[in-house]
């Protein structure tokens, strides 16, 4: 690669030979200048003159951006590669950091099938919320088709949908998790940073391809622990929580209705599942309340009747 710090070239070119020779324009090669990407000319006289360097360099950005690199990443990278950094160690640690961090892989769907997977109807409301949110990407040459980059996220909307929560609901409650799940990510970077990457961003040898090429198989390697250490403790959350909410949304936990107290009993989960099957989910916990409260009152009766029993029938069972 060209070393732009280096001694100037022979070669001169003028803006618009320049441009003409990187198949780019004028005003693209100005305004590389004024975003830094690209050094400015040497002055001669009246005239801007630009080197091979120059024109090495807009190659440059051009395979970058061809890569699917932004122009604030290229200009990073090309800082490195100018304060000495090997660009092929610096591409692939940039490249293990932006890589994925799933082994989804996208889905392409078309809007008559978005909307059978959501009851059928399509809800333009609700797909423009779900691009706003990246659920879903527009396909430029197919206004009738869609992008799915995470296939999982969007089987858990419809599942969702199709047990009757509101898609503004699902919406609301991904905006909810995004900003928890952020702060997770957020907090696992500071830490490996500071643990683990710290040697090697303060380390000169960096600068190196080799080095370089270690830290980046050591993002690699750490890249599946952020999603085990979630997908791990979310389960155990879950394992302590939802039978917890099961049992109360179940009826599980039947709280009396007297004025000066209330109580909760516990129910062997064999009967509160034997109540579901019988009367569903729905009415579980009214059919637990009556049945306790007509034996309750079959009891009462039952105390009553034998408070009042004829004579007779005392001789009698004795």
């Amino acid at each position: 690669m060209t070393d732009l710090t280096g001694p100037p070239s022979q070669v001169a070119y003028r803006i618009e030979d320049l441009a003409r020779l990187s198949r780019t324009s004028v005003r693209t090669v100005r305004a590389y200048q004024d975003k830094g990407l690209l050094p400015r000319p040497e002055r001669r006289g009246r005239a801007n003159l630009y080197s091979d360097a120059h024109l090495a360099r807009l190659h440059q950005i051009a395979d970058l951006l061809a890569r699917g690199y932004t122009l604030a990443s290229i200009r990073e990278l090309l800082d490195a590669w100018d304060t000495g950094r090997g660009l092929a160690g610096v591409l692939g640690l940039v490249t293990e950091a932006e890589g994925p961090w799933t082994d989804e892989e996208p889905d392409r769907l078309s809007r008559a099938e978005l909307a059978a997977r959501f009851g059928g109807t399509s809800d333009d409301a609700a797909v423009a919320e779900a691009v706003a949110l990246g659920v879903l990407e527009p396909v430029a040459d197919d206004p009738d088709a869609f992008l799915v980059p995470s296939p999982q996220e969007l089987a858990v909307a419809a599942e969702l949908h199709r047990a009757g929560v509101p898609l503004s609901v699902i919406a609301d409650h991904l905006r909810e998790l995004r900003v928890q799940v952020e702060h997770i990510a957020a907090r696992f970077l500071e830490f490996t940073t500071e643990h683990v990457f710290a040697r090697y961003l303060d380390d000169p040898d960096l600068r190196t391809d080799a080095k370089a090429a270690e830290a980046a198989d050591l993002v690699r390697r750490l890249r599946p622990l952020a999603r085990q250490t979630v997908d791990a403790e979310l389960a155990r959350a879950m394992r302590l929580f939802a039978p917890r909410e099961v049992r109360r949304q179940l009826g599980a936990e039947v709280r009396s209705t007297a004025p000066d107290e209330t109580r909760s009993v516990a129910l062997p989960a064999e009967t509160v599942q034997a109540v579901r099957g019988l009367v569903g989910p729905e009415h579980t916990p009214e059919f637990i309340a009556l049945a306790a409260e007509r034996e309750v009152r079959a009891r009462h009766l039952d105390a009553l009747t034998a408070h009042h029993r004829p004579v007779n029938d005392l001789d009698e069972s004795s």
